[in-house]
């Protein structure tokens, strides 16, 4: 019996990656494939090695083919990562920071946009992904609600090319969906708009990736947390404690033994109040010292405190971060923030 070529890779296009919601084949993690009598050899690229799923999809492969053209056909599958295959859409960036809350109102999006611009001030090539499905607001901030990304095709297949803004590689699921709308998604499809704004993006080579997450602990976290590779997460609190209370739920969470991410810090938002017109006065309105408490309490560091003022909301309504403002102090203690951060990550 002959083995054809193409009819090998349809019914490789049967074999889904429900990591990522496609098949092995549209999702590009068909590699090298080889047929030479009745061996069939070819590798498949993967985000990392040491999950089920590799096994699972390499014996969904396995059986598939098998089944197709006969039980004594040879099926030779390799599993390597997309880093040892050196194409991965991520392959280019070095690391992947996620931005994450136990609950909303934290001000989780406007550190993470501002961090971003901080990293960048650094000399660093940093990327933004607006993650946060239902409540993108990455498009407001950095004023961009009426671009869109374009297109390029990469090895055969198509990529978002991210929309550049003040030196930073933005995409939002905003830029693709009618943000006056309520967006109602079951979880499946919230993941897989995930994947596709990381995977199926041309992010080029960055030294920082930001994603800024949805608040809680729900389908988007798992999906991150299981099918890529992320440096560390940043977790970010307001001085209550109602709501370190569910931030405690979230790094809790990055701390489970199948979900391992590194927390690299808390960040306290809105720690202390700053007047414009006197910018050394520090106003504890909350309460003094419980940022602090609450990254003792999680055995993290305190990576910062950042001020109130009355800037961080107009200037990320009139779509430029704070962060660009030099002489706020709000910048100023972004990019100490950004500088732990780096320290942390390339000591």
């Amino acid at each position: 019996m002959t083995i054809d070529r193409s009819r090998v890779i349809e019914v490789l296009k049967g074999v889904i990656f429900f990591a990522k919601g496609d098949n092995i084949v549209d999702l590009g993690m068909l590699d090298e494939l080889e047929i030479s009598g009745s061996t069939i050899r070819f590798r498949l690229v993967f985000p990392k090695l040491g999950e089920p799923a590799v096994n699972i999809v390499s014996n969904a492969a396995q059986k598939a083919l098998k089944e197709e053209f006969g039980q004594e056909t040879n099926i030779e599958i390799t599993p390597i990562t997309e880093k040892e295959k050196g194409r991965g859409p991520l392959a280019g960036v070095r690391n992947i920071i996620a931005v994450a809350s136990g609950k909303g109102g934290v001000g989780k999006s406007t550190v993470a946009a501002n961090l971003a611009i901080a990293l960048s001030k650094t000399g660093s090539r940093v990327g933004l992904v607006d993650a946060d499905i239902y409540g993108p607001s990455v498009p407001i901030m950095f004023g961009v609600v009426d671009e869109g990304p374009g297109m390029t095709v990469k090895e055969g297949k198509q990529l978002i090319v991210p929309i550049e803004k003040f030196g930073i590689k933005l995409l939002s699921i905003g830029f693709f969906v009618d943000t006056d709308k309520p967006l109602i998604w079951r979880g499946p499809m919230a993941t897989s708009a995930l994947n596709q704004l990381l995977t199926d993006a041309d992010w080029g080579i960055l030294d920082f990736l930001v994603i800024d997450l949805p608040p809680g602990t729900g389908d988007i976290q798992l999906t991150l947390a299981q099918s890529y590779s992320i440096t560390g997460a940043v977790v970010v609190t307001t001085p209550q404690k109602v709501a370190f209370a569910d931030v405690r739920r979230a790094a809790t969470m990055f701390k489970q033994e199948k979900l391992t991410i590194p927390l690299l810090g808390l960040i306290e938002n809105m720690a202390y109040f700053t007047p414009a017109d006197m910018p050394d006065k520090q106003y504890f309105i909350f309460g003094k010292g419980h940022g602090q408490a609450f990254a003792d309490a999680l055995e993290i560091p305190l990576l910062g405190q950042i001020p109130i003022v009355e800037q961080i909301a107009s200037s990320g309504d009139a779509g430029s971060p704070i962060a660009l403002d030099d002489e706020s102090p709000v910048a100023k203690a972004f990019v100490d923030v950004a500088m732990k951060i780096r320290s942390i990550i390339l000591k």
